[in-house]
């Protein structure tokens, strides 16, 4: 579906249904991140890595999405949404089935690499799509719905996986997860277009999208957007507050498995209680800072304070490492992964808060770039500290206050959230 359609249909929402389709990439996205993380301690045994050379692997990953960070936002303001997304879904979901043929860590962490690299495009994509879907009053609540796929991708990993690496070995695990991308794929490529030229979108609801006020600037050049406070309030606040999601990401199996002395089965259920808490904290955090707005509070206001409430609830994980009940501690991770979802719901709408659509994914891509740089260091500390001191202490330690410091330097940077002076 690539030109427009005369006959239009009376009423539609279909700006959900691509919506539906945002969740789903990220739902695969964060399948194929999961697989190595939650076979991780078996693997050991196999392929013979420790805790020190599995830091590599997961660093290998965050430096290749801020590698791919960096070109996947402006490459997708340049090809558009559904040319720039699709050529990113090939690439990471070769890479995602490439852990199934190879047998050494040096390879596992390639395969990390070029997965990280494919995997950088789905969130600028994302973003780009909701401004071009989704007026501003909107978009909070639809990158929330689509942002919790990171949480139930991160739940359909411990229940699916087991199952795959029982009937079709480890490595069929990896090729069977990665091949669900080319049957999203298929879809996005069926379903999508820009929707003033969609032959499923009506009147009305082309109306509803397109009724802010109308944008002046088609093109942003990208040396005019690195300077910018408001460019940097986005970044800074993604290079502090992303780290300790991908510690529970790719650490949180281990830590439960070391500390609780469980084996895979029964690692199972914690792991998902876990992201079923955190789901539903991105499409609260999405639908508080609407409702904020619909009430008459200035999108200032609605977004920070937003933002300050998922930060204060971020707070009790802090006793995690001191507990020794593991359903409390799935109970304080699953909180603080719910307000971690909130507050990235939010982050996130800033840049088309702040920006025209036309920098949006270019912005996204910026910052999401420094967030995983963060995350890269932080990754190869977390493998030092734990083999070292044997102790996650210190990492509960920075992912409980991490989000405070975030937020002061967002208000800092922007403290009115006013648009970007780029004309």
């Amino acid at each position: 579906m690539t030109s427009a359609v005369t006959s239009k249909p009376a009423r539609s929402s279909f700006r959900w249904m691509i919506c539906g389709l945002l969740f789903l990439a990220t739902v695969i996205a964060y399948v194929d991140r999961g697989v190595l993380a939650y076979l991780e301690k078996t693997l050991e045994g196999i392929i013979g890595f420790n805790s020190r050379q599995y830091s590599y692997m997961t660093s290998a990953f965050s430096l290749a999405y801020a590698i791919g960070l960096v070109s996947a936002g402006r490459l997708t303001d340049r090809l558009g949404t559904r040319k720039g997304f699709a050529i990113a879904m090939v690439i990471w979901s070769l890479a995602a089935m490439s852990p199934g043929m190879v047998s050494s860590t040096l390879a596992f962490g390639f395969a990390m690499f070029f997965l990280g690299l494919g995997e950088a495009a789905n969130f600028p994509a994302c973003i780009k799509t909701v401004a071009e879907w989704f007026p501003k009053s909107q978009r909070a609540l639809a990158t929330g719905y689509f942002n919790s796929g990171a949480n139930i991708g991160a739940i359909v990993v411990p229940i699916v996986v087991p199952f795959l690496a029982f009937a079709l070995g480890w490595r069929g695990a990896f090729i069977a997860c990665g091949a669900l991308g080319f049957v999203w794929l298929a879809a996005w490529l069926l379903l999508y277009n820009k929707p003033e030229a969609h032959a499923r979108v009506s009147p009305a609801e082309l109306a509803f999208i397109k009724s802010d006020p109308p944008e002046r600037i088609n093109s942003v050049p990208w040396l005019r957007i690195i300077p910018m406070r408001e460019t940097w309030a986005f970044a800074l606040g993604k290079f502090f507050s992303d780290p300790p999601w991908w510690f529970y990401l790719f650490w949180l199996p281990r830590y439960l498995q070391e500390t609780f002395h469980l084996d895979m089965a029964e690692n199972r259920l914690p792991i998902i209680t876990v992201y079923l808490i955190s789901t539903v904290g991105s499409v609260a955090g999405g639908w508080l800072s609407g409702v904020m707005l619909k009430t008459g509070r200035s999108l200032n206001f609605a977004r920070k304070t937003t933002l300050l409430i998922c930060a204060v609830a971020v707070l009790p994980v802090l006793y995690a490492p001191y507990s020794h009940s593991l359903w409390m501690v799935v109970a304080l991770v699953g909180l603080a992964m719910a307000a971690h979802q909130g507050w990235s719901a939010n982050l996130f709408t800033l840049t088309s808060d702040m920006f025209p659509k036309a920098a949006v994914a270019s912005v996204v891509g910026f910052g999401g770039m420094l967030g995983a740089v963060g995350n890269s260091l932080f990754q190869l500390a977390a493998g030092e500290v734990v083999s070292l001191t044997h102790s996650y202490l210190p990492l509960f330690l920075f992912c409980g206050l991490a989000y405070l410091l975030a937020l002061a330097l967002v208000h800092v940077l922007a403290p009115r959230l006013a648009p970007a002076k780029l004309d």
